[in-house]
């Protein structure tokens, strides 16, 4: 299958690896362009969780995708995995793979926590943010009492045998905490173009409360107003994962967000 430009749709370029002062990384980078366009995945989902956008993304810039520590092709974690510490990883790996700033930011679910860190340690190399059913610095507790869940839905959604990546959602949930007083303790967040694509699907009450899912609405809306240049969307057809069930509109945020990103200030 293709896409109208001719290239098949969902096909990742090579997934490379290279070592850092914390470990080896795996990662993808294709397409040209400034920004550079870098790709924070959720708790136990591999850069394969972005490949609906492909190659239609590769058109709007150079896309940089990685895994975190303890996903495929990356090492394991250490003992201590902070939001700086996976930033700061992050980053030489950038170097290394010769990807450089300014960067616009596209993160999904808890990946939205080291983004949101990422743009208030470095706001200089930030161009602009797109937040994907993002996780708000208030939500990790809420996370754990859901792991199981959000476990066993993975599963169904990736067609992937829990073992895939259970050690990592538990790890990386584990975490969240001491990344979101990291996010608290950090500099504010910088006045860039901000988008916050929220899922328009309310979920089953037998999966998520009406107060888990009520707080969750309302983070939303402060995840938006985090810039004065935040706007939301609503993605109507999705749940949890807009860049797989509508990636048009993902696509399209995005190219709206580069090139409010790209204009002169």
């Amino acid at each position: 299958m293709q896409d109208d430009g001719g290239g098949p749709i969902g096909v990742l370029p090579p997934i490379q690896a290279l070592q850092t002062r914390s470990g080896r990384l795996s990662f993808t980078v294709s397409g040209t362009g400034t920004p550079s366009i870098v790709l924070f995945s959720g708790a136990g989902v591999s850069l394969q969780g972005w490949q609906s956008l492909y190659p239609v993304i590769e058109q709007l810039g150079t896309v940089f995708a990685w895994n975190r520590f303890g996903m495929q092709g990356s090492d394991a974690p250490g003992d201590r995995q902070s939001g700086t510490v996976v930033i700061a990883s992050l980053r030489e790996l950038l170097g290394y793979a010769g990807v450089e700033p300014p960067y616009v930011l596209v993160a999904h679910s808890l990946g939205g926590l080291f983004a949101n860190l990422f743009a208030r340690l470095h706001p200089g190399e930030v161009a602009g943010v797109l937040l994907l059913e993002a996780t708000h610095p208030d939500d990790p507790e809420a996370l754990q009492k859901n792991a199981e869940h959000m476990v066993k839905a993975l599963g169904k959604l990736l067609e992937l045998p829990e073992l895939f990546f259970r050690a990592n959602v538990e790890s990386e949930l584990a975490a969240a905490e001491e990344i979101a007083r990291e996010i608290a303790a950090a500099g504010p967040f910088p006045p860039v173009p901000l988008r916050v694509v929220t899922g328009g699907l309310t979920p089953r009450a037998a999966q998520v409360s009406p107060a888990v899912a009520g707080a969750k609405r309302a983070h939303q809306d402060e995840l938006a107003r985090l810039s004065p240049l935040g706007e939301q969307v609503i993605a109507q057809q999705s749940g949890h994962f807009p860049q797989m069930s509508e990636p048009a509109l993902v696509l399209q945020v995005l190219r709206d967000l580069l090139e409010q990103a790209r204009a002169p200030a």
